[in-house]
């Protein structure tokens, strides 16, 4: 192999090494930047979760939402702002009342059932608000007490 083909074989690699190390430094910078983007999306979704968790809890404590609603919309604000929460004792009920009523027909399809279908469904719903109403709205006061102490009530 003569030496200008060596030194040509020599400079083209070190432009290929070259143009692949820029590429690379080019995606470490993108996947910062989506990281970033996530963090941001994240921060806010906890901020706008913490705000709207407030704004449930309180409804729910002055009866402007019913219990099963309210525990819906509390349990998934919870997973939102921190899923381990749901796992805490004062919590705890947001996610059983979810669990014993997510069965039941909501929106359009509720709409779609019969009139004896959606008694018995209301029937259901209510039962299970009668039975887990004063533990809900003792946890509806923790959360806003978990609001008022946030970042501090994560621990």
């Amino acid at each position: 192999m003569s030496t200008t083909l060596a030194y040509a074989l020599l400079g083209l690699g070190i432009v290929i090494i070259a143009a692949l190390a820029w590429y690379a430094w080019s995606l470490k910078n993108e996947v910062r930047r989506r990281e970033g983007v996530i963090r941001d999306e994240e921060r806010r979704a906890r901020e706008n979760g913490l705000e709207n968790l407030g704004l449930v809890a309180s409804a729910l404590l002055q009866r402007q939402v019913d219990v099963t609603e309210g525990c819906w919309r509390l349990k998934v604000l919870f997973e939102i702002i921190d899923p381990a929460l749901l796992e805490r004792r004062e919590f705890r009920v947001f996610a059983e009342v979810y669990e014993q009523t997510r069965h039941l027909h909501t929106h359009q399809a509720r709409q779609e059932l019969t009139p004896k279908e959606r008694f018995a469904e209301d029937k259901q719903r209510l039962a299970v608000e009668e039975a887990n109403r004063d533990d809900v709205l003792a946890a509806a006061q923790a959360a806003l007490d978990f609001q008022a102490r946030y970042p501090d009530s994560l621990n």
